[in-house]
């Protein structure tokens, strides 16, 4: 039995999970019958977002609590050493807790352990790691491991398939060697053989279902015969780039992006079944009652919506998360089986989790509880840097307005009438986007990029992906922004 009183923490990342990618957000679409009853036990927050969707700018903001103005990335940069005082992991470890990584990080160096005790590491294939360290044991824990497995010549992408494409071939090997299976065993390895003085924080962070699109045949045949929902399709996607690599082609024909499509919800019910075999390992371990499960993602992921691909852009299939937070049992009451529709960002779950656990929150978090008594976010600001997809956007769950910053092309959706945004109404409902103009010129007035001029927002100014602060503070005029 526990020898302490905090509950203990499961948190759990998906990588590129979109948030109607949890079955009982679009039925249709996803099995995860097992997320699905996480869910129905819990509290489904059906609004939250990814201000800046792309990895390494969320999990700065899942790591340390901050708006992205503050913790200094805007977009996707390996280059920057993360250097910040006060991190989730870093909190709990100083209140009591044995706290362990599984799975994805993302950070530099990749050996920065992020205030955790102990990290059992696996980023994917990331060129710029390959290239900068040639032992993989420097930056990888899972491929060494295959290698003991297959033979010193295995590699992650023995399959044929890019690190970002959606190009698809099922799992060629012992579906126990996949990445989330990996992930999910050496999870339980940690759970067995924990500190049980202390309550554990476990962070189980699964790479896929990012690319590449390399299901188990077994999952991959769970959607044989079953219709899923074709691509979205806006009336306002012509004149729009989409995501170009040579490495990773872009299928154009419909059937290669079906294939694709069936994978990346095979992918995703692999996670669903590989968490069950967790959540099995907590209830035998006589820890499932005491412990806070949270399951979120960091991006999702286009998938041929309104014709574009990956993330980076500020349209639900991208920038919409799951977030479901399943309470201990003593906490739980009138908080299961909820559907909370207010805003939520991922700032927010560093705090949510020091308020289950009774610890009290770093000074300076931007994020906040989403069980604290009238907290909540009225307004996101989310932006991302990519050519001519650069964008700025702004959401109140009700409207959602898009600035692409270097065409200076607007959008405007109606969440509420049109949650899939197929309907552009920027010219129809002017005086709505004049409204939400005016407050993203507010919002960026600051900027050092030069987006506001003359009270107006100026197209072509030059972005960046991490700002001159990144990994060492605050924006010095950013904290008055909530």
């Amino acid at each position: 039995m526990p020898q302490h009183t905090r509950p203990n923490v499961l948190l759990v990342v998906a990588d590129q999970m979109r948030r109607d990618a949890l079955g009982l957000n679009r039925p249709a679409f996803v099995h995860t019958p097992h997320l699905d009853q996480l869910a129905r036990e819990g509290v489904n927050f059906t609004r939250a977002y990814s201000a800046c969707p792309s990895c390494i700018a969320a999990r700065a903001s899942l790591m340390t609590g901050l708006r992205h103005e503050n913790h200094g990335f805007t977009g996707y940069d390996a280059n920057p050493e993360w250097r910040y005082s006060t991190t989730l992991a870093g909190t709990l470890a100083q209140a009591g807790y044995h706290t362990q990584c599984v799975g994805k990080m993302h950070v530099e160096p990749a050996r920065n352990v992020m205030g955790f005790h102990n990290v059992v590491l696996h980023d994917g294939f990331l060129h710029d790691k390959r290239r900068k360290h040639r032992d993989p044991m420097e930056y990888d824990d899972y491929l060494p491991d295959l290698r003991r497995e297959l033979g010193p010549g295995a590699d992650i992408c023995d399959c044929g398939l890019g690190c970002n494409g959606y190009a698809m071939r099922a799992w060629t090997w012992d579906e126990r060697l996949h990445p989330t299976a990996w992930v999910t065993s050496k999870s339980i390895e940690f759970l067995r053989r924990r500190d049980p003085t202390k309550p554990f924080f476990l962070k189980t962070s699964y790479h896929r279902p990012h690319s590449p699109l390399d299901p188990p045949p077994s999952y991959l045949a769970m959607y044989e015969g079953r219709p899923i929902p074709p691509p979205l399709a806006g009336d306002w996607t012509e004149g729009l780039a989409t995501y170009v690599n040579p490495e990773n082609p872009i299928p154009e024909d419909a059937h290669s992006r079906e294939r694709a499509r069936r994978a990346y919800c095979a992918l995703v019910s692999q996670i669903d079944y590989e968490l069950n075999r967790l959540f099995v390992e907590l209830g035998d371990l006589r820890l499932w009652d005491d412990t806070l499960v949270v399951f979120m993602a960091d991006h999702g992921d286009m998938l041929f919506d309104h014709d574009l691909v990956r993330k980076g852009v500020p349209f639900e299939s991208a920038a919409g998360i799951p977030l479901v937070v399943h309470l201990p049992r003593s906490l739980r009451e009138g908080r299961s089986g909820v559907v909370d529709e207010r805003l939520a960002e991922i700032r927010d779950v560093f705090p949510t989790i020091c308020d289950v656990c009774g610890i009290a929150p770093p000074d300076g978090l931007d994020g906040r509880s989403l069980f604290a008594a009238g907290q909540g976010h009225d307004v996101i600001h989310g932006e991302h840097p990519g050519g001519s997809l650069s964008n700025q956007w702004l959401t109140d769950g009700r409207e959602k307005y898009c600035w692409f910053s270097q065409t200076g092309r607007e959008l405007l959706f109606d969440l509420a009438e049109d949650p899939q945004e197929l309907h552009d109404l920027s010219v129809e409902r002017a005086d709505r986007t004049a409204l939400w103009r005016d407050r993203l010129v507010e919002e960026l007035a600051w900027r050092p990029e030069g987006y506001v001029e003359n009270g107006a927002l100026r197209a072509g100014r030059p972005t960046r992906s991490s700002q001159a602060w990144a990994g060492v503070g605050r924006a010095p005029s950013a904290s008055r922004r909530g």
